[in-house]
């Protein structure tokens, strides 16, 4: 089997905005990718830049697939390990436009076995739920969207936040005094606080039963997560701290976490990933699913992910009900409330619209 060519496309989403403590995104400014190989089995690939946090933007992402593709074509798309050092002896980081191609290099060798991403993987189907987030708005104004959530019945909600330590706890107070006691309650500050806000803050946050709190401080500031991570109230899960296995270990060593977030943008894709969880697991640290603005196609690559690994245990995969005004994929995973429903058809199982590409920007290498 040979890669012949690969489509590339602008896939900018239309969404309601989405703030977190580093900014707010308009829309969601994603990469579609489509890889056609001699055997007539197509890949699919999907990324989404967050440039607030992985320092990527859409257009970066753009025009790295078109090196990332030139540099694949007439090889075998079967050899992954292979074509994935191709793209890290090609260039350091740029994850997020790498974690496209991963993608699509898993959906084909899944296709190729005739089995479901997850089987492909190793794994068997089980029960996702996923939470549903709140992005930072006024306390009142929070308050009032995590009693709608509760009254579609939400189970687990996450948090944003990250701004002033005293208002965050206004916020959170507001909250819990919403929805009440049965409902799971996440936080993420995103690396919003100081050292001396986020002891502020999970300090007094203690008192409203938050399951843990994600990246309270900037990565740069990981040296300080052992000391936090003793004196916080509240379990701390690195996220931005952790792109790749070499960070997990380093991140672990040094007891700064007691969870790690996983998200294909920060990884670069399913080998990456597999390596993080690898090490968790090895080391006793449970793994949560992540991501960023992600559509249904890569939304069902990562419960694919999710359900193969049993490290993995919290799930936050409520990535395209954050605002996306258009869902134009075909297949893939579907909610039954916040539960998600994988396909067994071979793959990842989605894809997009023809239709709807047709109004995107394209490129063929």
């Amino acid at each position: 089997m040979r890669i012949t060519h690969t489509d590339i496309y602008r896939y900018t989403i239309p969404m309601v905005p989405f703030t977190i403590a580093t900014g707010t995104m308009q829309a969601a400014q994603n990469i579609f990718i489509r890889i056609h190989t001699t055997e007539g089995i197509t890949g699919v690939g999907e990324c989404s830049a967050f440039p607030m946090i992985v320092g990527e933007t859409q257009a970066t992402c753009f025009e790295m697939a078109k090196d990332f593709a030139a540099l694949w074509k007439n090889k075998n798309p079967l050899d992954i390990d292979t074509r994935l050092e191709e793209l890290d002896l090609f260039t350091a980081g740029n994850y997020t436009a790498k974690s496209a191609f991963d993608l699509a290099l898993y959906d084909i060798a899944a296709k190729a076995a005739h089995k479901p991403l997850y089987a492909f993987l190793g794994g068997h189907q089980k029960e996702i739920e996923s939470d549903l987030t709140i992005g930072i708005g006024t306390p009142e104004l929070m308050a009032a969207t995590a009693a709608s959530f509760k009254e579609k019945g939400v189970k687990m909600i996450k948090v944003k936040l990250g701004k002033e330590p005293d208002e965050d706890i206004e916020r959170i107070r507001r909250i819990r005094e919403a929805v009440g006691k049965d409902i799971i309650l996440r936080i993420d500050a995103n690396q919003g606080w100081t050292y001396e806000g986020a002891i502020k803050a999970l300090t007094a946050l203690g008192q409203f039963d938050i399951q843990f709190c994600e990246q309270p401080m900037r990565r740069w500031n990981d040296e300080l997560l052992p000391e936090l991570c003793r004196l916080s109230p509240i379990p701390v899960m690195a996220d931005e701290s952790v792109f790749t296995h070499h960070d997990a270990e380093r991140i672990i060593r040094n007891k700064a976490c007691t969870y790690i977030n996983i998200k294909f943008a920060k990884s670069g894709g399913i080998r990456e990933a597999i390596r993080i969880n690898e090490i968790a697991e090895k080391n006793g640290v449970t793994c949560m699913m992540g991501g960023m603005l992600e559509s249904r196609v890569a939304l069902s690559a990562k419960v694919h992910f999710a359900t193969a690994m049993n490290n993995v245990r919290f799930y936050d995969l409520d990535t395209c009900l954050l605002g996306h005004l258009e869902d134009p994929v075909t297949g893939g995973v579907t909610y039954q409330g916040m539960q998600l429903q994988l396909p067994d058809s071979p793959g990842i199982g989605a894809d997009v619209e023809e239709a709807w590409l047709q109004k995107l920007d394209k490129v063929v290498v």
